[in-house]
């Protein structure tokens, strides 16, 4: 067959160093991570040791809770001697190891038969609601909290208390070990009845906001009103006290051991717990190494209960994760299984897996709601030691090539979240679902877009001075609100069924075309494929790379194995000679055949059941 080639002069070097073979980027190791975690104690580290390895663990989590248990809060050398020894132990073995530790919340065991407790000697370093009610809570509130213990919240502003905890932060540091892993620093607000609380009201809290803004907290707002500007300025100074906790824990914990990371394990995603509880992932980003999002989507499912639609939202927040973390990792402690019946576990925690590859990124494995252990021991060892092998190819940085841009506003969200949280969303759902490759951009990235069009979600809603930076860009901005809202109120109605049986793909495609009917068509990039495969594009070590993640025939807590997706194409502007390479979940890499026309790269995707990745190389450099 003639090959006609019709690209121009300029496409053809543009594609060309697009797909040039380079060398995979240097990364820190938390970058391919693959976890999973452990309690420590001293007898514990040699089994820690012959699990992690067996089982292709690169990333090993322990927990021994210095600051979050009152009697290690008060001694903790012994806790910081098993910490030393995990440290050397996974050293010893080429890995990496890092150590939990709570943010502001200690445990005092068995407070009902001991005299000293955090609350009874400190009642004032306590988080307190706009009442007084101190944030003490007992066993049964939480699962972590057992029968006659003790469970304080603290204030980052409690004096005493603060330069304590970052005495204990660098004593731990200096240890050895690889990071320190700070768990839940949040104002409470999520406990039963805290969760409009607002907190805290602490004496001490209270003061700086003072000092910082002159508003009263205790009279001078009107709690849970967004039109009050007090109460912005409260939602603010909320989100900045969290942010500015952990960025001291940084500081200390270089200051003890500069190569030691620091990690925030945060469960809020980009809807409106981010201001609830004051830890903003997209803030906490630029003061951490990288963040563990415990994070279970808007539905709070894990992957055993999920349905199609459940992981579209999923992966939503997962993407917007990586758009916030700019060059640094974000790990997913993510749960496959809690016991739900009718379903197969190694299938539910493959799904989870392959997801989180989707995304680019790193994944944890564990038992049940816990951070340890395994649901199922032999998938973790076949799925780690496969994702080893090809860590490059999924934890590489993913740079954009000609992506149409979502905006995202962090203080829209803190405002008016029930408003403008659905508005994102619905745009993200629309690029993923017709299959464009998109762009997260945030007030930290605008200016570095080079996309050619902007969605705006909820534009009526930023402010004045927000809208004004928008229009200097270079992009075209679009406003959808009407057709979002819209689009996201048809797929809550109809994707999930139809996604369990794989029924009317062809209406639904012509359905999510038609609501983005707005948005320009790709020349250079076009994939034909489910509309319930998700997509991401974007370029990998200078090669174009496509990652499909495919939901047909999902179903919550019965079916986590989807269907097989097997008529997908792809067609791609590029160099004639250039070749297309597929690695589909668990399988081996391969070369695909491909055909030339009219300066355009066609291939058909190989039949592929949970997700499957796409790259193009010129021949030349091959």
């Amino acid at each position: 067959m003639m090959r006609i080639i019709t690209v121009v002069a300029s496409l053809v070097v543009l594609c060309r160093a697009a797909n040039a073979a380079q060398q995979p980027q240097i990364q820190d190791w938390s970058h391919y991570v693959r976890i999973a975690g452990h309690g420590l104690s001293h007898q514990s580290i040699p089994n820690i040791i012959r699990e992690s390895q067996a089982s292709h663990v690169f990333g090993i989590e322990v927990d021994n809770d210095v600051p979050g248990r009152y009697e290690s809060f008060l001694d903790p050398a012994a806790k910081l001697a098993a910490i030393k020894q995990a440290a050397q132990a996974a050293h010893a073995i080429g890995n990496k190891s890092f150590v939990y530790i709570a943010g502001l919340e200690c445990i005092t065991a068995n407070a009902d038969k001991t005299k000293h407790t955090f609350f009874k000697d400190h009642p004032d370093w306590v988080q307190r609601d706009r009442n007084g009610k101190p944030a003490v809570f007992g066993g049964g509130t939480a699962f972590w909290i057992a029968k006659g213990d003790e469970d304080v919240w603290i204030s980052p502003y409690a004096p005493e208390w603060r330069r304590r905890y970052m005495q204990i932060v660098r004593e731990i540091a200096a240890t050895g070990i690889d990071g320190v892993y700070v768990d839940i620093p949040y104002w409470m607000t999520h406990f039963e009845g805290w969760e409009k609380s607002w907190a805290s009201f602490d004496k001490y809290t209270v003061d700086a906001f003072r000092r910082e803004t002159g508003i009263d907290a205790l009279h001078d707002m009107r709690l849970g009103d967004a039109t009050d500007p007090h109460f912005r300025s409260w939602v603010d100074f909320r989100i900045r006290t969290i942010t500015d906790f952990m960025r001291e824990i940084d500081k200390n914990v270089k200051a003890a051991n500069p190569k030691c990371l620091t990690i925030a394990e945060i469960y809020p995603g980009y809807e409106s717990a981010a201001p609830r509880v004051g830890a903003d992932v997209y803030e906490l980003y630029p003061v951490v190494d990288t963040i563990a999002h415990e994070y279970q989507g808007p539905a709070d499912t894990i992957a055993a209960s999920r349905s199609a639609l459940d992981w579209v939202r999923q992966m939503i927040g997962i993407f917007t994760f990586r758009a916030f973390a700019g060059d640094k990792p974000s790990w997913m402690l993510n749960y496959s299984w809690d016991g739900e019946k009718g379903v197969s576990v190694p299938e539910a925690m493959k799904t989870m897996f392959a997801s989180h590859l989707t995304a680019g990124a790193n994944t944890w494995d564990a038992r049940g709601h816990v951070m340890s252990g395994s649901n199922d021991m032999a998938v973790r060892t076949e799925v780690f030691g496969w994702i080893a092998k090809h860590e490059h190819t999924f934890y590489d940085a993913r740079t954009p090539i000609l992506p149409v841009g979502v905006y995202f506003s962090p203080a829209t969200r803190n405002y008016w979240p029930d408003k403008y949280v659905p508005r994102f969303r619905a745009a993200m759902e629309l690029l993923l679902l017709s299959h464009r490759e998109f762009q997260i951009v945030t007030p930290r990235t605008v200016s570095s877009f080079r996309g050619s069009l902007v969605i705006v979600p909820g534009k009526s809603l930023l402010s004045t001075d927000e809208q004004a930076k928008l229009r200097f860009l270079k992009s075209k901005t679009l406003d959808l609100d009407n057709d979002l809202a819209r689009f996201d109120s048809w797929l809550l109605q109809t994707f999930t069924a139809n996604a369990e049986t794989g029924a009317y793909a062809s209406e639904m495609q012509k359905e999510i075309a038609g609501f983005s009917r707005q948005i320009p068509a790709d020349t250079q990039l076009t994939i034909q494929t489910s509309p319930f495969v998700i997509s991401q594009v974007a370029r990998v070590n200078g090669r174009t790379h496509i990652f499909l993640m495919n939901l047909k025939g999902i179903e919550a807590k019965r079916k986590l194995l989807p269907d097989a997706e097997t008529g997908t194409s792809i067609e791609l502007a590029v160099p004639d000679k250039t070749r297309a390479f597929v690695l589909p979940f668990l399988g081996d890499a391969s070369e695909v055949s491909t055909n030339y026309s009219n300066g355009k790269l066609q291939i058909r995707v190989p039949p592929f059941q949970r997700s499957i990745v796409i790259w193009f190389e010129d021949n030349a450099t091959h």
